[in-house]
């Protein structure tokens, strides 16, 4: 039996890791956020793992607030870069396995073609920066770890795209919804599924390796609002807005699309469709 450290573990991709958990009779689980582990704290880092007897590191934790990072700075880096260092460093000192999740921002999105996990990244905004520097901090320290990189993250926890749409749906007649960025939609529950299966294959892996995974399908956001709207039976008109139109303080990648081939070719894992993945999520939102 290993143990797992899983940290960010309130937040939506650590809230579908503890659900699978439930019937994973194979490993035992520390669920950790900011009140339990200050991963910015290297000490506690250490001596939390120690006392654990750590095997394995899930980093589900990260600054996320894409616009408000643009002048919050310092602390974006703080959690995705030196949090990210400090998890790595204790990684490579104590010869545990890390997966760390990664982000579609760490690319410029003009790419014509699906970004590959090895190709060059250009990030244009803060977040994209420090989450581009928290990879960096990674191999620098040569520790054996799995950076997985995902994109339009959604779930049944916290706030998210899937719910905000449900919640204007109810609310208003029309909405608008940005058309020019293309990219896939990734449930938080088929990614758990995946960071399991890495790391139940873990002695495979040697070094740093890095994975994209969203569902398949490109989308833009706009066509996905018009499914969650149809999924629900919600009469809400989704008109189209145009990235410049709508207006964000953070730049967004025009294009985020993945090449995912590298997640079954090495792990065998079958990625699902974009839209079976929704209605299995919306599902669980109408049961809670």
């Amino acid at each position: 039996m290993s143990n797992i450290l899983i940290t960010g573990a309130n937040g939506q991709l650590g809230s579908c890791l503890k659900d699978l958990s439930h019937s994973d009779s194979w490993h035992s689980f520390c669920y950790t956020d900011v009140d339990e582990l200050d991963i910015t704290n290297i000490e506690q880092v250490e001596d939390y793992v120690s006392k654990h007897n750590i095997e394995v590191i899930i980093n589900a934790a990260g600054y996320t607030a894409v616009d408000k990072a643009e002048a919050d700075v310092e602390r974006c880096y703080l959690i995705n870069r030196d949090a990210t260092r400090n998890l790595a460093q204790v990684t490579k000192r104590h010869d545990i396995f890390l997966v760390h999740i990664s982000t579609d921002y760490v690319f410029d999105g003009t790419s014509d073609v699906p970004y590959k996990p090895d190709d060059p990244i250009n990030p244009q905004s803060v977040y994209g920066r420090s989450k581009a520097a928290g990879e960096a901090a990674i191999m620098a320290t040569g520790c054996r770890a799995v950076v997985i990189r995902t994109s339009w993250l959604y779930s049944e926890y916290g706030n998210n795209f899937v719910k905000t749409m449900l919640r204007l749906g109810r609310e208003r007649d029309e909405i608008r919804v940005v058309d020019d960025q293309k990219g896939g939609p990734t449930y938080a529950g088929d990614l758990a599924q995946f960071i399991m299966t890495v790391v139940g294959q873990r002695n495979f892996i040697e070094g740093t390796k890095f994975y994209h995974f969203a569902n398949q399908g490109v989308v833009s956001w706009n066509e996905f609002a018009h499914q969650i709207m149809r999924n629900a039976s919600l009469s809400c008109k989704v008109l189209p807005v145009s990235t410049a139109e709508y207006g964000a303080a953070a730049p967004r990648p025009a294009s985020s699309i993945f090449d995912l081939s590298a997640v079954n070719q090495d792990f065998g894992f079958e990625i699902p469709q974009w839209q079976e993945s929704l209605k299995k999520c919306m599902q669980k939102l109408s049961n809670q």
